[in-house]
């Protein structure tokens, strides 16, 4: 009994190895999980729903795809980089797309799932491009464009929010905690799971007089980064290349 949380992979022709990584959890742990989740950034950029049928892409909808065909439930949520996944994605992979926000209960645990990037409220430049690329109305008219438009733009983008990240305090991009305590407030929980700020830890504080605790997931930059949740406790686990080569080989 295991419930199953990732984000950040970031996949992308790019970095095979990762997706290589990627595609054996899939095959392995994640078949005899209870449940998946993916808390956003599963790609790079996703520049519209036409990237299903994409060349590069196909590896990585048919390990989600085939995850789902053997029954096990797969939720995914939108990220600041694959923020534009919608029903073709959907239809694709058999996953279900979470709201973000997300409440869901875990093994009789009410849990809040976010993302993450909403709350990084003290970045004010993210803050001001997130309400641009989120509105209805910019996503239409982004949509409209050709994919070699899109593309242009989600690699020009990508390369400004290299240059910015690397100029900013490393605090600015971190996660503010009164807009922590706000959201949990808000939702009547006291235990967050989410990503984006690539910091994995478990964060235990207290919330109006009673233990609360955040979990952070990792990147999959270099390596993957998993929790694992059980009804007698969670856990943060890194996965490795290595590890996934060797059985690959048939080696463990």
């Amino acid at each position: 009994m295991a419930t199953l949380f990732i984000s950040d992979l970031h996949l992308t022709a790019a970095r095979p190895e990762i997706t290589a990584l990627f595609l054996d959890f899939l095959a392995r742990e994640a078949r005899g999980a209870d449940a998946l989740y993916i808390l956003g950034d599963l790609f790079e950029y996703w520049i519209g729903d036409e990237a299903v049928d994409a060349p590069e892409y196909r590896p990585m909808i048919a390990g989600l795809r085939g995850l789902t065909d053997a029954g096990v439930p797969l939720y995914v949520m939108h990220g600041n980089r694959d923020f534009l996944m919608g029903p073709a994605f959907e239809r694709a992979t058999g996953c279900r797309l979470l709201p973000d926000p997300a409440r869901i209960d875990l093994y009789g645990t009410a849990v809040l799932l976010t993302h993450g990037d909403a709350l990084c409220t003290r970045d004010e430049e993210y803050m001001t491009f997130r309400a641009v690329v989120r509105d209805p109305e910019w996503q239409r008219g982004f949509l409209t464009k050709s994919v070699a438009e899109r593309e242009a733009i989600a690699r020009n983008y990508r390369e400004l929010s290299r240059q910015s990240t690397a100029a900013k305090r490393p605090e600015i991009m971190d996660v503010t905690p009164a807009a922590v305590t706000e959201l949990l407030r808000a939702r009547g929980v006291r235990d967050l799971i989410h990503g984006h700020t690539h910091r994995p830890a478990e964060h235990v504080f207290e919330l109006d007089g009673a233990p609360a605790r955040r979990v952070v997931l990792g990147d999959w930059y270099d390596q993957g980064s998993v929790l694992r949740c059980t009804p007698d406790g969670w856990s943060l686990a890194t996965l490795t290349r290595v590890e996934a080569r060797q059985r690959r080989m048939g080696r463990t």
